[in-house]
């Protein structure tokens, strides 16, 4: 197996804390975009920009870039260039042995380590020999807004038979092999107002009706594969006013497709009887966000990940997600596409951290992927010039 040279792994952590340090919350990513793309232009490759930005919410689409290969084959790798709202700036520092945000907020590293790694992939192939499989590099925008930029990609434009997203936060190793069905639901409830003081009968209030609905919800973990929650709840206009409004947002997860969609029209019925009960009108909003997926334990993709891992002295650790990544979007349209790991800690959070060695192994971990891509294709005569 390949090895990173030290002075590689050093340019990995240089285009990591560069990346981390340009902000690029969903919908805002174009800075982080032009940084890439100018990367890999460096490097002699041809990005090309979809035109999803506008379907996706953002100020620019998903970037494509190809690196040839000795062989006709490919594998993709994808990674994205948003992170959630920022709450203070990033100033990426190492702290006993640890990558993290030197103010209170998160680091980025959901997802930069990623774009950063498959960015020093790219040079270390066009730096030297050509690889033995071609690559397909993905660099969506969106994706922490329910996938919003992969659901809108064309894989017509791929040129891969399977690919890898690294994008779990769980030590390296862990392999999804499994992604839940996600709805989304938005309730609009209308009451009357009427003076809470003095007229609190001629009233009738949307509030009263959103939290009977909800109270009436199974909520949290309904099972070993199903959740559902209500996230948001916004109503009312003044402490002497019966709310003649209420909005909430909710959801609900399953591996099981049947059983998210069965938990989704309970909610709604509830919501419904509220509704009707407290005399208010109900407009919903349903949507199906993401697809899951099971991936088969003889998946190509995933006997490659488990090889590749084992090189990297891993053991590979197959899991089920109640969270999603692009590979639900890929895997929807019919690519293959597993989801690795990335060795980030505590995303979305203030603490959020990386380590120097998880982030380097993940350098390593692109590496065997390739090598052990090339043997898999080789041997089922995908990989012939």
């Amino acid at each position: 197996m390949r090895r990173a040279t030290d002075a590689e792994r050093a340019r990995l952590h240089e285009t990591f804390a560069a990346l981390c340090a340009t902000p690029s919350p969903s919908g805002h990513e174009r800075a982080c975009a032009d940084w890439v793309s100018a990367e890999l232009a460096q490097l002699g490759l041809e990005v090309t920009e979809d035109g999803s930005g506008p379907a996706a919410g953002s100020e620019c689409g998903n970037l494509l870039a190809r690196v040839s290969g000795t062989g006709a084959a490919s594998i993709l790798l994808c990674a994205h260039l948003d992170t959630v709202p920022l709450a203070a700036a990033v100033e990426p520092v190492v702290v006993d042995g640890f990558w993290e945000n030197a103010n209170e907020g998160i680091l980025g590293a959901d997802n930069k380590s990623a774009v950063a790694t498959i960015v020093e992939l790219a040079r270390h192939f066009t730096s030297g020999p050509a690889p033995p499989v071609g690559l397909d590099l993905l660099f969506t925008v969106g994706e922490e807004v329910s996938l919003a930029g992969s659901r809108e990609f064309d894989i017509a434009a791929l040129r891969s038979a399977f690919g890898y997203v690294f994008d779990h936060a769980t030590p390296i190793g862990e392999v999804v092999t499994a992604s839940p069905t996600h709805y989304r639901i938005i309730a609009e409830l209308r009451g009357r107002a009427a003076h809470a003081g003095v007229r609190p009968e001629a009233g009738r209030s949307a509030v009263v009706a959103a939290a009977n609905a909800i109270a009436a919800m199974r909520l949290g973990r309904l099972d070993p594969e199903t959740t559902a929650n209500v996230g948001t709840i916004d109503g009312g206009s003044a402490i002497n006013v019966v709310p003649e409004r209420c909005r909430i947002v909710a959801e609900a997860r399953g591996l099981d497709p049947a059983r998210a969609s069965t938990v989704t029209t309970e909610m709604i019925d509830h919501l419904q009887d509220a509704a009707d009960a407290a005399e208010c009108d109900l407009d919903l909003t349903v949507e199906r966000m993401f697809l899951g997926y099971r991936t088969k334990p003889r998946a190509p993709q995933l006997a490659v990940a488990e090889r590749a891992l084992r090189a990297c002295g891993y053991e590979p650790r197959p899991i089920h997600s109640g969270g999603a990544s692009d590979a639900n979007s890929l895997q929807a349209a019919g690519f293959p596409c597993t989801c690795l790991a990335d060795g980030t800690e505590r995303n979305h959070e203030p603490g959020e951290r990386i380590s120097v060695a998880a982030l380097e192994d993940l350098l390593e971990l692109g590496l065997a992927l390739v090598d052990e891509a090339a043997v898999e294709l080789v041997t089922a005569g995908v990989n012939d010039s």
